[in-house]
């Protein structure tokens, strides 16, 4: 309705509404009914974390391609040292056996080698892979050895040698002919005469360019390699004078020479001697292993290549 209001002009009211702003009760009222109630919005707060970094995870260090007691040489790693054998003991720890002893039979025995230690004599081929194979490697072949040996100085005749070479031979200072295989050239007098067996490293300048010691002169060194027509034919045309050996296809072939020889069979690294089957062993009778150098722990995710030998 409309209603004059003194004379100040016109006010339109509008039935069921009011001037000021009604409150839900108010309206209730004037409608004669009950307005429902609106519920209250509820609110979220969301807060947004900082973006956290992934976890960094450091890449696998690849392993070496040897043990930290050889000596990577191209494809492969060779013992630091000429090798003596251990046992493991009543209570379980390694024990040094005896380096002037020979192998018990039926033990097994593991090949290790390091500065300062007497080497073993007294052991054949046969027990010497055996002894590898316990440690995880092998016995050297015959151009594994070679190369491991390239650069020592020969062991010739003379006090100026720079290996355990040229001494006298004990079997004829201590014993008197007939030698006797068990009781003389077995005899556990022999390497502990002092002044003739030497201890790992003890000729220092003995070292190969590739760092292998005492690869000349101290023990004969066994190899896989055995007696063929071939290597005999190739060892008398290499050009060296060599001294009679008995020499048969099927012998076993050890190395380097050992503290009472000289040039017999040939100087330095091209010492060989091939007169005995694989089960010999006598004093002179040495070895060090040799294993095949992992060369895959060298490559990277990046693809980076191996390094030259």
């Amino acid at each position: 309705m409309i209603k004059r209001i003194g004379g100040f002009g016109w006010l339109l009211l509008a039935a069921g509404c009011s001037v000021a702003d009604p409150s839900p009760a108010s309206s209730a009222s004037s409608a004669g009914t009950a307005a429902p109630t609106e519920p209250e919005a509820s609110v979220t707060t969301v807060t947004s974390a900082a973006p956290q970094p992934a976890a960094l995870i450091p890449p696998a260090t690849p392993s070496p391609p040897c043990p930290s007691d050889m000596i990577r040489v191209g494809q492969f790693c060779v013992d630091r040292y000429e090798a003596h054998l251990e046992l493991a003991g009543p209570n379980g720890a390694m024990e040094v056996h005896p380096y002037q002893l020979r192998p018990r039979p039926g033990v097994r025995y593991v090949a290790v080698n390091r500065e300062g230690v007497y080497p073993q004599g007294y052991i054949s081929r046969l027990e010497s892979e055996s002894a590898c194979a316990a440690a995880g490697k092998r016995l050297c072949s015959r151009s594994e050895w070679q190369r491991a040996c390239k650069g020592t100085a020969p062991a010739r005749r003379g006090a100026a040698q720079p290996c355990n070479g040229g001494k006298q031979h004990l079997m004829t200072l201590m014993f008197n002919q007939p030698f006797h295989y068990d009781e003389h050239f077995n005899s556990a007098r022999l390497n502990t005469e002092p002044g003739f067996l030497a201890k790992t490293g003890e000729y220092d300048a003995c070292t190969s360019d590739v760092g292998a010691h005492d690869m000349v002169g101290n023990l004969h060194e066994w190899v896989t390699d055995p007696v063929t027509r071939a290597l005999i034919v190739e060892l008398e045309s290499d050009g060296i004078r060599r001294q009679w050996q008995p020499a048969q296809v099927g012998n076993a072939t050890f190395m380097g020479g050992f503290y009472s020889t000289s040039g017999e069979h040939g100087p330095g690294c091209l010492f060989t001697t091939i007169a005995h089957e694989a089960a010999y062993h006598d004093y002179s009778t040495g070895f060090r292993c040799c294993k095949d150098a992992a060369l895959a722990s060298e490559r990277t995710a990046a693809g980076a290549t191996e390094p030259s030998p």
